[in-house]
């Protein structure tokens, strides 16, 4: 059903100094006739500090680099040894908006072989500032031309660690709607024994409702925690929402889920084996972390989607489905 592009990966390090050691997680949306493609990028593992960067592509498998420089990056919020991460990126009447996530200050990251690496934060005083160290917040940053980006605001708190944020491409009852994943919402008054994914809306995207629960692991691929993988995308029977998990063994795979057109609160289909997992060499050995599979992005074209994915956080790959058959293969399972 999702057929992994054979000449994958399609990005990988290289070229442009601030990519040169990684290239991962992007962001992607189709406008204008063109695909275009943020990538999280790193020029050095130590210390591993992210920027993203933009590719643009006529036919959504050969990308080319926007630039030499990064089009965002944590200097522009004012911390410049800090890093942006993870772009989910959709455009709404003319904007384009932006979901990153954010670490302030600079870390080094030493990779284990093991499924997570060893992140150093000694040489890193300001982190005494934060509640703990590698504390990740979440914001929008917007632009008109999909180029040049300024700061929106947060949506999140900096006291919490909440990343996995994406927004809905469309205002849903008026409202802008965001799905994100607050680690610390665990506990009785949150309902909820482990972190999941959440729903909240805004009028403005400055103030949000209160944030409900909307799904949490189930199968023992899902692991611990599940968070959303890209921004959804609206079908005839419900939005579409790819999701990622992490089982015992630090793998990490992708599900979906259906949540309904109206209200997209509920879920009205899901699931349960997971419909990705790493089966190339280029999903199992990478430089910093192995085993993934971790798509940022799924973009609808002539009713194909076009899922791009962060692979061993070190190179990107492109996988492709009709996306009506993955719609009835999350109903019928």
């Amino acid at each position: 059903m999702i057929k992994k592009y054979e000449k994958n990966p399609i990005i990988f390090p290289g070229g442009e100094d601030f990519r040169k050691v990684v290239t991962f997680n992007p962001g992607a949306v189709f406008d204008d006739g063109k695909f275009l493609l943020y990538d999280r990028a790193a020029a050095t593992l130590s210390p591993f500090r992210t920027a993203i960067g933009l590719f643009e592509s006529t036919d959504g498998k050969n990308f080319t680099p926007v630039g030499d420089q990064p089009v965002f990056t944590s200097e522009m919020l004012g911390y410049p040894e800090g890093s942006v991460q993870d772009a989910r990126v959709v455009k709404i009447d003319g904007t384009f908006y932006m979901n990153y996530a954010f670490q302030p200050y600079g870390f080094d990251c030493f990779p284990t072989g093991e499924g997570v690496p060893f992140y150093d934060t000694s040489k890193y005083t300001d982190w005494a500032k934060c509640e703990y160290p590698m504390i990740t917040r979440s914001g929008i940053a917007t632009s008109q031309d999909g180029i040049n980006w300024e700061q929106l605001c947060f949506t999140s708190p900096e006291e919490i660690d909440d990343r996995d944020h994406a927004l809905f491409p469309e205002k849903i009852n008026g409202k802008f709607c965001l799905l994100r994943r607050p680690m610390d919402f665990v506990g009785e008054e949150y309902g909820t024994t482990q972190p999941g994914m959440w729903i909240t809306f805004s009028e403005d995207l400055h103030d949000w409702s209160k944030p409900q629960l909307l799904a949490t692991a189930q199968e023992a691929w899902e692991g611990g925690k599940i968070g959303a993988a890209c921004n959804p995308i609206k079908t005839s029977r419900g939005w579409l929402v790819l999701y990622h998990g992490v089982d015992e063994n630090i793998i990490y795979r992708v599900g979906g889920m259906m949540l309904d057109l109206e209200d997209p609160t509920k879920v009205i289909a899901r699931s349960i084996n997971h419909i990705m997992e790493p089966t190339e060499y280029y999903e199992k050995c990478g430089l910093v972390i192995p085993n993934v599979v971790f798509p940022t992005s799924i973009v609808e074209k002539d009713g194909i989607g076009y899922i791009y994915y962060g692979c061993c956080d070190t190179s990107i790959g492109l996988a492709t489905v009709k996306v009506e058959d993955l719609v009835d293969h999350l109903f019928d399972n």
